[in-house]
C-alpha cells in the first residue's frame, strides 16, 4: 500500500513537472553569480593592469581569482564550457576521434627518455611521491598517450587511423600569470592525438582535423587566423604541416595584442608563429602581409595547433604496429590541440562591446533572460505573466535550459536590463507596461543587433520557435 501510494504521488509530481515546466527554467535570486562591483572612482595601478575579458568576466561572476594564474570557473562559466566541451565533443566524433582520460600526473622518466625534462625549463611542474619518484604535472600529453600506445603491440595495421582525444586540465609554472584565462597556471584543453601507418596517412588525417578545426571556429562565428608555425620542438616536419591558430578581434575594431613579446617562447606546445598569415574571417578570406617598411602584424592569442609529430615520440618510446607483412613498423603521430578556457576568454576579447559581454550563440549562458515588472509598480498587475512566458519560452525545442528569469523584483527593470546587456544575455524579454494592455505585448531587445520589439503573446511564441 505504502509502495502504491509513494507511486502515485511520483506519478502527479512528474505530471506536474510536465505541465509547469519545473526545473526547465533558471532564476538569477538563486543563481551563484557574486558581482565584482568597484566604486566608480577606483584607480587601477599599473600592476593590476588586466585585459578586457578578465575585467568582464570577473565582474559578471563568470569567473573568480583565487591565486596568481589560478581561477575558479562559477556558474555561468561553467555553462559556457559545458556548451564548448559538448560543441568539441560533436565535432571530434564526426571524424571519429575517441574520447579518453590520461592521468594529470606523468612518470618524468618518459619525459627524460624524450629530452622535454631538460628543454622544457622552468615552466614544467614537477613533484615527487613519498617513494622519491619523479612526476610531471602535466602541461601535454604526447609521452603519455605515446607509452601506452607502446604497450599495445602487436596493434594491427586493420586498427588504423586510431585517433584519441581528451578534455582537461593542465598546468604551466608561469613565471608571470597574466590576462585572465588568456596566460593562466592552470587552464582547460582538448588535446588530439593520432597514430597513422605511413606519412601519406598522416597527411591525410592532418587535413582532415584541420578542416574540423575551421568548423569549430566557423560554429563560434569568432574571427580567427590559421597560419604556419615557426620551426619548434614538437614537430620534426616543415612549416606547412605546423599550423597555429590566433583568434583576432574584428576588422572593423583596432586589434588589441594580448600576448607579450616572447610569450610563445616559452610555451610547451605553443611554438613561435611565422610572418605571413592568412585571415580566415569566416565567410570572408583575405591574405595579408607584412610590407617592407612596416611593423610587423600584430599577434593575436593563441587558441590551438595542428602538427604533424612523426615518429618524434613513437619512436623513443618504442610505439609499434604490426603491418600487412606482420612486421612491426613505426607509428605516425600527430598532435591537435585546443585551449578550451582561453577559447571562452578570447571570445569576450574579440566581441566584447561598450563595456559589455558578448558570447558566441554556441556557448551562451543562457540564450533568454526574462524580466518582469518592479513589485509594487504600476505595472505590477502583470507580474503574473513572468512565469507563464518562462514555462512556455523553455518548452521550446531551442530553448530547453535556457531561460533564465531575473526575478530580483525589488530592482528597477532599467537596472535588471543593464546587467543583462553587461552578462551578455542574447536576448531579453521585458515584461512591462505594456503587458497590462487589452492585448499584452512583450519587448523583445536583441543586444546583438541592438534592437527592439514589441510581440503579443502569439508572435513571441513565433519568434521563439525559429530560434535554433
Amino acid at each position: 500500500m505504502v509502495l502504491l501510494n509513494n507511486m502515485k504521488s511520483l506519478m502527479k509530481y512528474c505530471k506536474l513537472c510536465s505541465m509547469r515546466g519545473i526545473g526547465q527554467y533558471h532564476t538569477l535570486s538563486r543563481l551563484f553569480q557574486p558581482l565584482n562591483v568597484k566604486p566608480k572612482d577606483a584607480t587601477v595601478t599599473k600592476d593590476q593592469a588586466i585585459s578586457i575579458s578578465q575585467k568582464l568576466l570577473m565582474d559578471t561572476g563568470v569567473i573568480s581569482l583565487r591565486s596568481n594564474g589560478m581561477f575558479a570557473l562559477l556558474p555561468l562559466g561553467q555553462r559556457v564550457m559545458t556548451k564548448l566541451i559538448k560543441l568539441m565533443d560533436t565535432e571530434m566524433s564526426c571524424i571519429g576521434a575517441q574520447r579518453l582520460s590520461l592521468p594529470l600526473l606523468t612518470s618524468g622518466n618518459l619525459w627524460k627518455k624524450t629530452g622535454r625534462w631538460e628543454s622544457t625549463g622552468q615552466e614544467l611542474l614537477t613533484l615527487l611521491d613519498r617513494h622519491g619518484k619523479e612526476y610531471v604535472l602535466s602541461p601535454t600529453h604526447e609521452e603519455a598517450v605515446t607509452n601506452l600506445m607502446s604497450e599495445m603491440y602487436p596493434f594491427s595495421f586493420r586498427q588504423l587511423p586510431l585517433r584519441l582525444y581528451q578534455i582537461g586540465s593542465k598546468f604551466r609554472d608561469e613565471m608571470k600569470p597574466r590576462f585572465g584565462l588568456i596566460r593562466s597556471r592552470e587552464f582547460v584543453m582538448k588535446d588530439l592525438y593520432t597514430f597513422d601507418g605511413s606519412e601519406e596517412a598522416a597527411r591525410d588525417t592532418y587535413e582532415e582535423i584541420g578542416g574540423a578545426y575551421n568548423r569549430i571556429f566557423q560554429r563560434l562565428g569568432i574571427p580567427y587566423l590559421r597560419e604556419p608555425s615557426s620551426s619548434g620542438e614538437e614537430s620534426e616536419v616543415p612549416s606547412p604541416r605546423k599550423m597555429v591558430y590566433d583568434v583576432y578581434r574584428k576588422a572593423s575594431a583596432p586589434m588589441r595584442r594580448l600576448h607579450l613579446q616572447g610569450d610563445d617562447e616559452d610555451d610547451v606546445n605553443e611554438p613561435q608563429t611565422s610572418s605571413v598569415s592568412t585571415w580566415l574571417a569566416s565567410p570572408v578570406t583575405m591574405q595579408r602581409k607584412s610590407l617592407p617598411g612596416k611593423p610587423p602584424l600584430n599577434k593575436g592569442t593563441r587558441v590551438g595547433h595542428t602538427f604533424l609529430l612523426g615518429t618524434k615520440y613513437s619512436k623513443t618510446l618504442n610505439a609499434l604496429y604490426q603491418n600487412e607483412s606482420g612486421k612491426p613498423e613505426v607509428l605516425q603521430m600527430g598532435c591537435y590541440g585546443i585551449g578550451l578556457s582561453r577559447v571562452l576568454a578570447a571570445s569576450v576579447e574579440v566581441l566584447a562591446r561598450a563595456g559589455n559581454v558578448k558570447w558566441p550563440w554556441e556557448i551562451v549562458p543562457f540564450k533568454i533572460c526574462l524580466i518582469g515588472p518592479k513589485k509594487g509598480s504600476k505595472e505590477g498587475g502583470a507580474a503574473s505573466w513572468v512565469g507563464h512566458l518562462a514555462e512556455v519560452l523553455s518548452s521550446t525545442s531551442a530553448l530547453q535550459d535556457e531561460v533564465v528569469v531575473d526575478d530580483r523584483d525589488r530592482l528597477t527593470i532599467g537596472k535588471r536590463v543593464m546587467e543583462a546587456k553587461k552578462s551578455g544575455y542574447p536576448f531579453i524579454v521585458v515584461v512591462g507596461k505594456r503587458a497590462c494592455e487589452m492585448v499584452p505585448m512583450f519587448e523583445v531587445l536583441d543586444c546583438v543587433n541592438d534592437e527592439s520589439q514589441f510581440l503579443s503573446h502569439k508572435m513571441l511564441m513565433s519568434w521563439a520557435s525559429q530560434l535554433s
